[in-house]
């Protein structure tokens, strides 16, 4: 609610533009640093790894703790979870107009069921998932809490308003529309906080899946709505099913989104010139090694340093358009 309530100031407040002046090397190193994470969170369940206490949050931890559970590996997790991802990778090349991640993740569901294979599903670790509406209700609060919760908020916030309109700007590309920048923020902080009262989580627009709808024929905002509608009818009609599906499997489409998310090409291509490389190393090595926000606002000083030193550092993607 409160990167809902920001993200609407900022659109409000027009200063939706200033995206523009974010350095291409920040969002790069940023996006790659989230992907990474992305990527490390998954490896217990891709694995089926069994730790010996809670898993650790930060990046470095959360490596040594899996790394020493390595004896615990699941094979037939560990096969059905990178079966899945190759299998999307796979529908893809072979078949791009197909939903490739669905069609991976109910195979996958029906060769765990089939088999009885011994891995943890969504059934057996969560109890499933409700196949109903929560009733709107306000979210628990507290001077205290609100406090805690700010910095992450204004992670999340920066995070939601740099992708999400970074997101739409390659989306003029591939259509040829022109979306508005604090249009965009308004909207979107007003959806995050529609969505807190039924006890949802911030969301954002991706590069990924927005690039992965226009590919598939979407060329106006109501694909979006088009998908609303059919996650709601899932949950409503389907969730039953979803008890079945193994966690592996869900880590496997999560590596792949990493995978895509990783802007792999534009990160070697900014190694090749040192004033980009500073900026994009540090800002991606902080990310991992502290949080995102201290990443990005790093990323950004040291751009601002260099700048004011007579090293111009590129203000967006050249090649976004």
């Amino acid at each position: 609610m409160l990167s809902g309530v920001m993200l609407t100031l900022v659109g409000l407040a027009g200063l939706g533009r200033l995206i523009r002046y974010i350095p291409h090397a920040v969002t790069v190193g940023f996006t790659c640093g989230i992907a990474a994470i992305i990527l490390a969170s998954q490896l217990k369940d891709l694995g089926g790894l069994t730790l010996s206490g809670a898993e650790p949050g930060p990046f470095l931890p959360k490596l040594a703790a899996l790394g020493a559970a390595l004896s615990s590996l699941n094979g037939y997790a560990l096969a059905i979870g990178g079966g899945c991802a190759v299998l999307i990778f796979a529908l893809r090349a072979w078949r791009p107009s197909w939903p490739a991640m669905l069609v991976a993740v109910a195979m996958a569901s029906a060769i765990a069921f089939a088999l009885h294979l011994p891995i943890e599903t969504i059934g057996t670790h969560f109890g499933g998932i409700p196949g109903h509406l929560p009733m709107p209700a306000m979210p628990i609060h507290d001077k205290a809490l609100l406090i805690a919760v700010l910095p992450t908020a204004l992670s999340f916030t920066l995070l939601g308003g740099v992708e999400s309109l970074l997101s739409a700007k390659v989306a003029d590309g591939m259509t040829g529309r022109k979306h508005r920048y604090n249009m965009e923020l308004v909207a979107q902080g007003l959806a995050n906080i529609a969505s807190a009262f039924f006890g949802g989580i911030s969301v954002t627009g991706t590069i990924a899946r927005t690039a992965t709808n226009v590919r598939a024929g979407a060329r106006s905002p109501l694909s979006g709505m088009m998908h609303s509608i059919f996650l709601l009818v899932f949950m409503l009609a389907a969730a039953p099913l979803a008890r079945f599906i193994p966690l592996s499997a869900l880590a496997g489409v999560l590596v792949v989104v990493s995978w895509n998310m990783a802007e792999k090409k534009e990160f070697a291509c900014l190694l090749r010139d040192w004033r980009s490389a500073v900026v994009l190393l540090a800002t991606f090595g902080l990310t991992l090694a502290r949080d995102l926000t201290t990443g990005i606002v790093a990323g950004c000083l040291l751009a601002a340093l260099l700048a004011l030193a007579g090293c111009k550092i590129a203000p967006e993607d050249p090649g976004a358009g």
